[in-house]
């Protein structure tokens, strides 16, 4: 059986979003004072909580009432921030496309924002592409390893994610988590591994 190849999202596949200050000052906020919020309550809206729920959370937290459309503008500038993607992991999951390695995706993040990922023209060759807001759970509980298993009909994969407490919980379901350190450290993870050749 080939062995799968997944990754998460965000800060792997795509950079750091680079919006947030823009998000703060849309909120009259300091930068400093807007990170914790805006991070808080991301937990919430990547298990289902709505962009209108999410926005008005961020905002109780710093003293601003937040409308149903000011919400959705916050929603359109933070998806665009996350949209930016990285051409070094983009030219890595090239070459395992190339070498006919099965792919797939498995992002903390909102539905909403995985009908837009879906939408790229990068996903082409991803197999599947699983978002946490579809599932109602969130990396790194167990039932979302099971959830992932059960779609590509195998637990034999090696599963690339930013966060180490989600690489350890990959990794206590069975499967091979490694930390991600960017796309050059990933190749010779999977040279090693056998996935690619040296």
């Amino acid at each position: 059986m080939t062995r799968w190849v997944v990754f998460d999202y965000g800060n792997v596949i795509s950079e750091a979003n680079a919006n947030l200050d823009r998000l703060a000052a849309m909120l009259d906020s300091p930068p400093e004072r807007f990170a914790n919020p805006y991070w808080a309550f991301r937990n919430a809206y990547d298990h289902g909580a709505s962009e209108v729920e999410y926005w008005q959370s961020v905002g109780r937290e710093l003293d601003r009432r937040v409308s149903a459309e000011q919400a959705l503008e916050l929603t359109a500038v933070d998806t665009a921030g996350w949209l930016v993607t990285s051409p070094a992991a983009l030219a890595l999951i090239g070459e395992l496309a190339a070498a006919d390695v099965p792919l797939a995706l498995l992002s903390n993040a909102p539905s909403s924002f995985g009908r837009i990922v879906a939408e790229q023209p990068w996903t082409e060759p991803f197999r599947h592409l699983v978002f946490s807001g579809d599932l109602g759970v969130i990396k790194p509980a167990p039932a979302i390893w099971t959830a992932l298993a059960d779609r590509l009909g195998t637990r034999d994969c090696v599963f690339f994610d930013d966060r180490e407490e989600n690489t350890d919980g990959a990794t206590e379901a069975g499967l091979i988590g490694i930390h991600w350190r960017g796309a050059a450290h990933a190749r010779d993870q999977l040279v090693a591994l056998g996935v690619l050749p040296a």
